[in-house]
């Protein structure tokens, strides 16, 4: 087994044979994402690509409370490495962290324990496969904070669970809980907490056993095929001006305040 040096302390990588494993690892703060590990993920996942050695991926949280609470919008890098700096100026960094995990030529799996909300529960439908353990907590919030998801994500929420269910996980801003979480396809499979960590092994080791050439190829294809629900560049101008009204609205404000002080909001529609 290998350490990578990620240029983030809270995203630990490791590969051992032809599997690599990344580890979400700010469990003080349930493991949150922050632009500087989104960068790195990015960053990490495109050597690993390059280098071809990795054939499966695994990402997981630190600890036993979260997979990721979801994106951390206080934290912001104050002296990242060069290279974290450099992606940071050029690309958003969910995006960039997004548009990694999907792309990745070959198979990742999401082994999610505990929370695992907002722009995590994103990274997590970018995955193959997900793999959850009886005590996760899984839900898209915007709804709830007064604000319109990015239309690529929830694209990707279309892609994996449907128009019916995505309709419901994003208008009800619900927490489902282990069986509900597969019932609703958020989850592949569901283990006992104790037992994830050896289900996730097994089957990237079972995965990593398979050619090389093939997994490249039907990651392509399945990729080819989800790329349908992508929108025309109209419909995408239209879905960002959305998103960009929402976040200027009084009812994000509210959203946003309630949430902190673990109150219901007052919406307004404004």
């Amino acid at each position: 087994m290998s350490a990578v040096d990620t240029g983030d302390d809270s995203l630990l990588a490791r590969v051992e044979g032809a599997v690599g494993t990344i580890t979400f690892s700010r469990p003080e703060r349930r493991n949150a994402l922050t632009p500087g590990m989104l960068v790195a993920l990015h960053l990490t996942l495109a050597r690993w690509a390059e280098a071809g050695e990795v054939r499966v991926v695994v990402l997981e949280g630190a600890g036993d409370r979260a997979f990721s609470a979801g994106y951390d919008v206080r934290a912001i890098p104050t002296s990242p490495g060069p290279e974290i700096e450099k992606a940071l100026r050029e690309s958003n960094p969910l995006e960039l962290g997004l548009a990694a995990v999907r792309s990745f030529p070959y198979p990742v799996i999401a082994s999610v324990r505990g929370a695992c909300f907002g722009a995590a529960l994103n990274v997590a439908m970018c995955c193959d496969i997900r793999l959850g353990a009886e005590d996760v907590a899984i839900g898209m919030p915007p709804a709830r904070l007064g604000l319109v998801y990015p239309a690529a994500g929830v694209a990707q929420f279309v892609a994996v669970l449907g128009t019916a269910r995505a309709r419901e996980v994003f208008f009800t801003a619900r927490t489902y809980r282990a069986r509900e979480a597969l019932d609703m396809g958020l989850v592949d499979h569901l283990f006992a907490t104790d037992a994830l960590a050896a289900a996730t092994a097994q089957m990237a080791a079972e995965i990593a056993a398979n050619a090389p050439l093939a997994l490249r190829g039907l990651k392509r294809v399945l990729g080819l095929l989800a790329d349908a629900t992508v929108l025309s560049p109209a419909a995408r101008t239209e879905a960002d001006a959305l998103v960009a009204a929402s976040f200027s609205s009084a009812d994000a404000v509210e959203g946003q305040m309630a949430f902190l002080e673990k109150r219901a909001p007052k919406f307004t529609g404004r």
